[in-house]
């Protein structure tokens, strides 16, 4: 099986998952308790909390307060600081930000705005500011867009924000970028999610970078674990597997970058090109190769795909438990119904072989002459 949805999740790292397996059997014990075991486990906790916070940002600055995953992360920030006037986000966003974004509506707590997106799916910086004043309260601009790979300058996006409105709380969601692309976070930015199994951790672990200074409120209440921030008793043997899965990643980041952009200009070189275009921008994520099968139906070249032993996606995996027909970012981003609908995407991690993305681009190419010649 030839697996290309790995910006849907990735199999968990063996090493890491090797590493991590003493927290499992041998050091179990619940980081609350008072007693030795107990202490050595938070400090576990630390350990883990400062290597991956390291790695793209100035601990002197930012903290980490682990959470369950992204979505909880991005839930936290947006229902944490968007409380009043208007806030402001994207047309691209992650569900895990659009939804909440028009819950804030619903709730009446703050006035929703949505920024356009340049047709390669970065945010119209311009018309994003634009729609900030001095009743902002929050603005969130998606680091990496999951769909189609395209990459926001979000440090350079911040600074503008808050030259406009320097009260605004700025957050991005980083899940595609962390680990992925290489950066640090400048001190503009107040919020950043990130999730573990995005780079070979487990699911079920995620992390909500905060400025120091910033009071976060708990978003979930109980027994105060994370310093008051997050309750829940701390899923210790997946905080440390994504640590150790974050070690291997970043160890080989950039050879990972340059391999894999030479893998996805690959495979869109090997594609029918009188059955697919090209949807992501060659500076988008090496990670994420977005095309359209135009007038064909995406959702049936998937399943066809899954048949002959490729596993892709058609875009967002959590969009489609709400059963959309039509990818909301690439009608975002000015592409009609027919191509949005012949959508696919091909998402690599640093175990993609070169082989498998030949193979890949010859099942693509089978199925998409089989099914044209069908709808003739």
């Amino acid at each position: 099986m030839i697996y290309l949805d790995n910006a849907a999740t990735t199999k968990p790292n063996s090493v890491a998952c090797e590493r991590a397996k003493e927290w499992l059997d041998e050091k179990f014990y619940n980081p609350s308790a008072l007693y030795r075991e107990g202490l050595a486990m938070q400090s576990g906790l630390k350990q883990a909390r400062s290597a991956l916070l390291s790695k793209i940002a100035d601990e002197s600055w930012f903290e980490l307060v682990f959470t369950s995953c992204g979505t909880e992360s991005d839930n936290q920030a947006i229902f944490s600081f968007a409380k009043r006037g208007n806030a402001v986000t994207t047309a691209g966003e992650h569900s895990a930000v659009s939804e909440p974004f028009s819950e804030l509506k619903r709730r009446g707590v703050a006035e929703p705005r949505f920024a356009p997106l340049q047709k390669d799916g970065r945010v119209d910086v311009e018309k994003l500011l634009e729609l900030i004043d001095e009743k902002t309260s929050f603005v969130s601009v998606m680091h990496v867009n999951n769909e189609i790979g395209a990459i926001n300058d979000v440090n350079a996006i911040a600074k503008a924000v808050k030259r406009k409105n320097p009260r605004v709380i700025f957050h991005s969601d980083g899940v595609q970028a962390y680990g992925k692309i290489p950066f640090k976070l400048c001190k503009e930015i107040d919020l950043y999610s990130v999730s573990a199994h995005k780079i070979g951790g487990l699911k079920g672990v995620g992390g909500l970078i905060k400025r120091k200074s910033l009071a976060l409120p708990a978003y979930l209440i109980g027994g105060g674990q994370e310093s008051g921030k997050r309750s829940g008793t701390e899923n210790t043997f997946g905080i440390k597997q994504f640590e150790y899965a974050a070690e291997e990643k970043f160890r080989t980041l950039k050879e990972d970058l340059i391999r894999l952009t030479e893998y996805r200009e690959t495979l869109f070189s090997l594609l029918d090109k009188d059955v697919y275009v090209r949807l992501s921008s060659k500076d988008a994520s090496p990670y994420i190769l977005s095309v359209s099968a135009v007038g064909l139906r995406g959702e049936v070249l998937l399943h066809m795909a899954n048949d002959l032993g490729l596993i892709v996606g058609t875009g967002s995996a959590c969009s489609s438990n709400a059963k959309l027909r039509y990818s909301k970012v690439l009608l975002a981003c000015g592409y009609d119904e027919k191509t949005a609908d012949g959508a696919l995407r091909l998402s690599f991690s640093p175990m993609t072989t070169k082989e498998e993305v030949e193979e890949a681009a010859a099942i693509l190419n089978r199925i998409g002459k089989e099914l044209t010649a069908r709808m003739k």
